[in-house]
């Protein structure tokens, strides 16, 4: 098992691979870094062209592992995604064929634009790793991310996410534009060839596994402990807020937060981690009245409200000498 502070040159090799290719998106790749250590998969969301599909490639061929693309569309079947049982007659018996679901980074390229029958295929992979088809259930490979992608603005032709769904995704990030210097440097990047083509893995399979064993030995202190408690009760009381955030978020921000402080080479969750994280984790989770939807707040300004509401905790000390977390 690698040791905490093993994790952060990892990452630091894992980012300069990916920002090759991907220009200005630095805190996009720690949020998608975040969630391959936590275990946990992302939801990337933004309008078209603004490299949501090749953050996605970047980060998976900086990976020596299998990867796969879906592309979704309305016709697509849940056994397009899973995979089908089918009679070899050569054999004389049922086969297994897997669907492109069996890999290690799965990209679900413009995923509401699938029926929701397709759209609940993934909810077993995501949640439990697992596929089950005809009462057979199947393990999918470690690690395993799925990197799902939508365009907010189009909606012909397209099938909203449940909250079951949105609730298994572990942060729901913008991709977002870049700025005029970025955007100079991404022409100059790609004006003879497109870098993804030369992008070679620096992480093994064994490396991920390594760093996800160690991200839960990262110490959280109790007074962080309830400060994320406190942050996800207030989501349950807060004006306009029809269905605040599951204890599922809970344990999905502490676990984000143990994987931002291992990127950062500490060995101990800091307030500041929560802070800069429970956007990204818990407003997908919150569902508004009708009535603050038609004000046009969203849940980030709603969750900004809380964030200032909610007393900080002082900082906490390093974890003491052969004490655990428990």
């Amino acid at each position: 098992m690698a040791r905490i502070e093993e994790i952060r040159p990892l990452y630091t090799r894992l980012r300069q691979n990916v920002s090759s290719v991907v220009v200005g998106k630095d805190a996009v790749v720690e949020l998608l870094a975040v969630a391959l250590l936590a275990g946990g998969h992302v939801l990337l969301e933004d309008v078209p062209g603004t490299g949501k599909t090749l953050l996605a490639k970047s980060l998976a061929r900086s990976l020596d592992v299998p990867f796969a693309r879906i592309q979704f569309t309305p016709d697509l079947l849940p056994s397009d995604i899973t995979g089908v049982s089918f009679f070899n007659q050569k054999e004389q018996r049922f086969e297994f064929r897997p669907g492109p679901v069996f890999a290690s980074v799965v990209l679900a390229d413009e995923i509401n634009r699938a029926t929701p029958r397709t759209q609940s295929a993934l909810l077993e992979c995501m949640e439990e790793r697992q596929v089950t088809v005809e009462g057979v259930t199947r393990p999918l490979p470690r690690p395993f991310l799925v990197i799902a992608t939508q365009n907010p603005v189009e909606q012909e032709g397209t099938f909203p996410l449940p909250e079951a769904q949105l609730d298994r995704f572990l942060l729901k990030l913008p991709a977002g534009y870049p700025d005029a210097e970025e955007e100079l440097a991404m022409l100059e990047r790609f004006r003879r060839q497109n870098p993804l083509d030369a992008l070679e893995p620096v992480l093994s399979a064994a490396d991920v596994a390594a760093a996800q064993r160690a991200v839960p030995e990262v110490y959280v202190s109790r007074p962080v402990q309830r400060y994320i408690v406190n942050l996800v009760r207030a989501t349950r009381e807060a004006e306009g807020v029809e269905l605040g955030v599951s204890p599922r978020g809970t344990l999905a921000l502490l676990h984000a937060c143990q994987a931002r402080a291992a990127l950062e080479g500490r060995s101990y969750v800091l307030p500041d981690d929560v802070q800069q994280l429970a956007g990204p984790v818990l407003a997908h989770r919150m569902l508004l009245t009708p009535q603050l939807q038609l004000r046009g707040e969203g849940a980030a300004a709603v969750l900004a409200r809380i964030l200032e509401q909610v007393p900080v905790p002082a900082e906490p000390l390093p974890e003491p000498p052969g004490e655990a977390n428990r």
